[in-house]
């Protein structure tokens, strides 16, 4: 029988040492207040010239990180998992897998296996085409099997039609391609690509079609972390808002949870004590988490508050031309059209048809022959 849904609460790590150079331990969140974390992901991993593998700035083998993965391993062996994330603000790990796929893959993966991480966050913040992300996804599967984790960390709006994100391909069609290999989406709603203090923003996302389940609110733990910090006392309606939306949400089993989660940039001096007890976020979040589901006071909103970034081109301008017989455009390379609730798109050598719930046009119904959901070679 498969276990039912419970929000995740996912904690990033990235700041490893104290101003004085002392490692900061991560042993606090097993204590059992603050034992309600799920996932942590150490950041960031950086794929450098001439296939060198960095943690932050330095090789993943330097001394100064015996104890963090001595402390990665302790935490996996108490049950929870560990990822590691590839990629973030620094550019060019990316690009490099594009271009010398095989040459950086090969790096990638000895780093994964040598410290028996249980899983991958791509955050992907340089323009990507989609053919790349696949082929990168593709390859972790089958080299690190089923139950290996790999999770995306978009903003929010890659989230959302009609606007501009970082990543350069689309997460629609990405998740039409292999959303089964991928096990749910960090969403970052901070530094200007989404607001978490209002739980529009995040509800925005769902009504665009993704699984509620899927996606995670993800803030920062600390004004120092970025903008739009929440505080805690603000946060606590926000989760209790959405957890009772997405469990109403259509296709959640009635009594069950719907909600993806919470994720939190990052650990070291996360409010309200920040360095002096970081792990009380996560104690307090996880009891938000915790707590029972209580009726929604209003019905989900259907739209955020307006407030998100505005696109140059309508979605799927970001992964090339739109077709013309939808926006009048020069059918690209890679382009789609929607017809009602299908969305059609074309990349070399594929097409996919999939379910699209937002209704960016209706020009005509689907062809009769193709299915709600296909993927088929050209």
């Amino acid at each position: 029988m498969t276990n039912p849904h419970r929000p995740r609460l996912v904690l990033y790590a990235q700041t490893h040492h104290s101003r004085e150079g002392e490692p900061i331990s991560l042993l606090p969140l097993l204590q059992s207040n603050a034992r309600r974390v799920t996932h942590l992901i150490v950041a960031a991993v950086h794929l450098n010239d001439n296939a060198a593998l960095t943690l932050n700035d330095d090789p993943d083998t330097a001394p100064k990180f015996d104890q963090l993965w001595s402390e990665v391993a302790d935490l996996q062996a108490s049950g929870v998992p560990v990822l590691a994330l590839l990629g973030g603000a620094a550019k060019g790990s990316y690009a490099r897998l594009e271009t010398e796929f095989e040459r950086y893959y090969s790096v990638l993966a000895s780093f994964l296996r040598r410290h028996t991480l249980s899983g991958i966050d791509l955050d992907v913040e340089e323009q990507t085409s989609l053919q790349a992300i696949i082929r990168l996804i593709d390859h972790l599967r089958a080299d690190f099997g089923p139950s290996f984790l790999i999770t995306l960390a978009p903003v929010l709006t890659a989230l959302v039609p009609y606007k501009p994100h970082l990543s350069g391909f689309s997460y629609f069609a990405l998740d039409a391609m292999r959303g089964a290999d991928i096990a749910w989406y960090n969403s970052q709603l901070y530094n200007g690509w989404g607001d978490a203090s209002v739980a529009q923003d995040f509800m925005l996302a769902i009504a665009s079609g993704w699984d509620p389940r899927r996606v995670v609110l993800g803030l920062v733990t600390s004004p120092e972390n970025g903008s739009g910090f929440v505080p805690l006392d603000r946060l606590g309606p926000v989760v209790a808002a959405l957890r009772a939306w997405c469990a109403a949400y259509p296709g959640i089993t009635a009594g069950t949870e719907g909600f993806g989660g919470v994720m939190g940039w990052e650990y070291f001096n996360s409010h309200p004590e920040g360095r002096n007890a970081p792990w009380l976020w996560a104690e307090t979040v996880g009891s938000m988490l915790a707590a029972p589901i209580l009726p929604p006071a209003l019905p989900p909103p259907m739209g955020g508050r307006g407030q998100l970034a505005n696109a140059s081109a309508p979605f799927p301008g970001e992964t090339g031309c739109c077709c013309a017989e939808c926006y009048g455009w020069e059918r690209g390379a890679r382009c789609g059209y929607v017809a009602g609730r299908v969305m059609e798109l074309h990349v070399p050598n594929w097409v996919i048809l999939g379910r699209y719930n937002t209704g960016i046009c209706s020009l005509r119904p689907p062809p009769p022959h193709l299915r709600p959901l296909s993927v088929s070679r050209r």
